[in-house]
């Protein structure tokens, strides 16, 4: 079989992509994401009577909490097939790979096991992020004086 012959039979039998319905589910589930986020900060400045600075690390830290719960219990998982990229992108899709690396390790120990693979994915993310916030903050100050 040539290549041209079986690269056709592939391109035949490859299903159809859904770009903008993809999208579309990826920028609403996104979406809710961030009106849950919203909310739980209107929520936390008004129950306990506190500043957006300060209510904001709580949001964080309760959307990363309800990530990490729901992904050791597979319900994350689940949810992020349907939803796609809007589920990844944001710090849940962060927490989420972080407690599934822990979670394979698991059997091997808390240092061996878990301590070791939580940054196995999640690593590249953090060195990247690192390195690009460095480079685009190092060009600012450069381009706009600090």
């Amino acid at each position: 079989m040539d290549k041209k012959h079986l690269q056709d039979t592939a391109n035949k039998h490859k299903p159809p992509q859904k770009k903008g319905k993809n999208a579309l589910t990826a920028f609403i589930s996104g979406g809710i994401i961030g009106v849950i986020g919203q909310g739980l900060l209107y929520g936390y400045m008004d129950w306990f009577v506190l500043d957006e600075e300060k209510a904001l690390p709580m949001v964080i830290v309760t959307i990363i909490l309800v990530t990490a719960i729901a992904t050791g219990l597979g319900v994350y998982d689940k949810l992020a097939q349907h939803c796609g990229a809007g589920m990844f992108i944001p710090i849940s899709g962060f927490a989420n790979s972080l407690t599934a690396a822990a979670m394979e390790g698991k059997s091997e120990g808390l240092i061996y096991g878990i301590g070791t693979n939580m940054f196995k994915l999640a690593g590249s993310v953090l060195t990247y992020g690192i390195a690009s916030a460095f480079f685009f903050g190092a060009l600012r100050f450069l381009f706009f004086g600090g």
